[in-house]
């Protein structure tokens, strides 16, 4: 069955209209610029949805199979082929060293950085939405966004001279301190953004009630900002976990190594043990990977918070 798509023009003929006139109508179609411009983006986006994934899963494969691979294998097998003969003896041999030390290090930096840089951006966002009429909150807020443009190379040597004269050198706390300090600019800056968002019926309706400024802290404006919080948290999280220059220039013991620090440690006289190396990879992802999934949905919505309206 075909459709015939017609226009109909009244008053052709009679004073009355009556008679009609029939005019076909016919879909023009459009250029072939036009139609091989769509054909082209459809195919780019198309490939570029199934390289993304690509790039992302082709690594993790290859870095769980070199883990598997026994050091004959790893040398003799194709890259991506699967191990002909898989074996768990790079974990054990992870296992029986260091590994539990540098992953405590790692757990204990990382949780106490992110522990002071959300607590103490929570307070000072708090402390800019709530006065952001005043020049001086502005201003403070302003630097809190410089502090994004400082390159975190750029200051390492006054850092560790700083370190040096703390008598903190070689310590955990020689980690945490520079590590929040950096963390704190991009912090403040996604609550404050997340805050701005919170009626100002709320804050007034608690003034009215006779409530302080810690009690609007704690009652609305934490609870209110829970997403936002496990976001930047995730995001500290990683950045510490994942951190190399900070324990590499302001700790020397091994008993103080991070896990970041700690792989480099994986290399012989002669050569790296790459299979031994990639299951300390694999292990060292494993605890922000559980974090990630735990906190998933939370992250998500903290991460699309600013485009709900």
């Amino acid at each position: 069955m075909s459709t015939t798509l017609t226009r109909t023009r009244a008053g052709v003929g009679t004073d009355d209209g009556a008679d009609t006139a029939v005019r076909p109508v016919t879909a023009r179609r459009a250029p072939w610029p036009y139609r091989a411009a769509t054909a082209l983006r459809r195919v780019v986006t198309g490939g570029a949805a199934l390289l993304w994934p690509a790039l992302v899963v082709v690594p993790v494969y290859w870095l769980v199979v070199t883990s598997l691979r026994s050091g004959t294998d790893f040398t003799t097998a194709s890259p991506l082929a699967p191990p002909g003969h898989p074996t768990l003896a790079n974990y054990r041999t992870v296992l029986d060293g260091d590994f539990a030390t540098y992953l405590l290090n790692s757990a204990v930096v990382t949780v106490a950085t992110v522990v002071f840089a959300v607590v103490a951006a929570l307070m000072a966002a708090f402390a800019i939405v709530r006065n952001s009429g005043s020049r001086w909150s502005r201003v403070t807020f302003r630097l809190f966004l410089l502090g994004l443009a400082i390159p975190l190379q750029a200051v390492i040597i006054p850092v560790y001279l700083l370190i040096i004269r703390m008598h903190l050198y070689d310590s955990l706390a020689a980690i945490v301190l520079p590590s929040v300090a950096f963390a704190l600019p991009i912090t403040v800056m996604i609550l404050v953004s997340f805050l701005r968002d919170v009626p100002r019926s709320l804050f007034e309706a608690m003034v009215v009630d006779g409530a302080g400024d810690w009690r609007m802290l704690v009652s609305l404006a934490a609870p209110l900002a829970r997403p936002a919080l496990v976001t930047v948290a995730v995001y500290d999280g990683l950045q510490v976990w994942n951190s190399f220059l900070f324990p590499l220039i302001l700790t020397q013991s091994g008993d103080k190594a991070v896990l970041p620090l700690a792989l480099t440690l994986y290399r012989g006289q002669f050569g790296i043990d790459v299979p031994a190396t990639m299951a300390a990879v694999v292990l060292s992802t494993l605890p922000m990977f559980v974090v990630f999934v735990l906190a998933r949905r939370q992250l998500v919505a903290g991460l699309t918070a600013g485009f709900s309206k």
